[in-house]
């Protein structure tokens, strides 16, 4: 089961502590120990089917059969009132189609404060978030007809409503173009450095990395270091996050099989 023990506030956004999910027969993460800093952009990367996205939902606490520790906001994770303090991007864009990116937005905003007027959510929340992913221009258009990327940046408008303290996006760039690629990331360095927001965000993209400050690299449901991305640089000698992932990688297998040999 979950440990529950209370932390001080002031530990970082996400402390995790031989945190385990057994999917099946399946041990998809394996004894996980990591700290997400606050104040900014933690990348996840690793290839397709590490379990990345695996690591997400037990961070927002949706992900089922879940051991260990792990705190989000100085709350263990899933904690009722963490909900209004996250947002939460999954892969697919998780929007209706049949609404426009406005009445999508009012939506959700008015279940996350149900208490205010619609014209008060309109002008405090909705509109800045549809501002700060660009897409002031469609905001009456049914997002059943942008584009895929465009829904995608509904889908962070959503997560942006409220103002949350940690944004936690599942490959958020997945399909777009170089431009838009670029735009997002300014943004989330925006949100970082003005509104103090904490960002875990994951990719299987390795150039990528150099845009976080802080990286954990996974591969088959383990983390295979964690540090700043000039730190993992030098760790290893590489030019490159990616070549440095690659040098972990063979590390990592040659030290597996030296043990499977002198047993």
């Amino acid at each position: 089961m979950m440990n529950y023990s209370s932390r001080p506030p002031e530990e970082p956004a996400v402390h995790a502590q031989d945190l385990t999910v057994v999917r099946g027969s399946r041990t998809v993460l394996r004894g996980l120990g990591f700290t997400v800093p606050r104040g900014r952009i933690t990348g996840l990367l690793g290839p397709s089917g590490c379990g990345k996205s695996t690591l997400m939902r037990a961070v927002v606490g949706t992900q089922a059969k879940v051991t260990g520790t792990l705190h989000v906001l100085g709350r263990p994770a899933g904690h009722p009132s963490l909900r209004t303090r996250i947002g939460y991007v999954t892969q697919a864009p998780s929007v209706y189609d049949d609404l426009t990116v406005r009445q999508n937005l009012d939506y959700f905003a008015a279940i996350l404060d149900p208490g205010r007027s619609a014209a008060d959510r309109r002008h405090d929340n909705v509109t800045r978030a549809i501002a700060d992913v660009d897409l002031t221009g469609h905001a009456d258009s049914l997002a059943g007809a942008l584009s895929g990327g465009q829904r995608s940046r509904v889908s962070l408008a959503v997560a942006l409503l409220g103002t949350p303290e940690l944004l936690v996006l599942d490959e958020p760039t997945v399909g777009l173009d170089p431009v838009l690629r670029r735009d997002l990331w300014q943004l989330f360095h925006d949100l970082a450095a003005e509104r103090g927001a904490t960002l875990l965000v994951s990719s299987h993209v390795m150039d990528e990395a150099e845009r976080c400050h802080q990286l954990l690299l996974m591969r088959a449901g383990e983390v295979l270091a964690d540090g700043t991305p000039e730190a993992l640089r030098t760790r290893t000698g590489a030019d490159t996050v990616e070549a440095a992932f690659l040098r972990l990688v063979d590390e990592a297998t040659a030290a597996a099989r030296t043990k499977e040999s002198s047993r």
